[in-house]
């Protein structure tokens, strides 16, 4: 059994969280710049087995596709086209970035810390990666 691997896209930076190899636990495993996401992925993807990847979508709150999509979407199709035989799932992202920064300050962490983006990017992808775990 391989890994799920969990992107939070973003136009700057990429969140990623990944399930243990028996897919029980998911833990947030890094934050890469967006233009680096690729080669990110085809090192993680030639050194660990991974079933699928699980991509948070935004949407609104009234089921509409958020504005972001304009670079979402495009990187879902690159990401298709460039690994044809992984499975590939998009998952509602909403709220994962308010939920990660409740976490943070509930996790007793300083303010300093809670602004870093970086950090709240791969807490939402870990989010978002339980969050799919718990409907699968």
């Amino acid at each position: 059994m391989g890994r799920i691997l969990a992107i939070d896209y973003g136009q700057k930076r990429v969140g990623i969280a990944v399930t243990d190899p028996l897919q029980i636990i998911a833990n947030g495993l890094t934050t890469v710049h967006s233009k680096d996401i690729f080669t990110f992925l085809e090192k993680y993807l030639s050194e660990e087995e991974v079933d699928a990847i699980v991509v948070g979508y935004p949407v609104t709150l009234k089921n509409e596709g958020a504005q972001s999509l304009k670079y979402i979407n495009p990187f879902l199709k690159k990401l298709q086209k460039k690994f044809p035989n992984m499975k590939v799932e998009i998952f509602d992202e909403r709220f994962t970035s308010k939920l990660a920064k409740i976490a943070m300050l509930e996790g007793g962490m300083k303010k300093k810390d809670r602004q870093n983006k970086a950090l709240v990017d791969k807490i939402s992808a870990t989010i978002i990666l339980q969050s799919y775990m718990g409907t699968v």
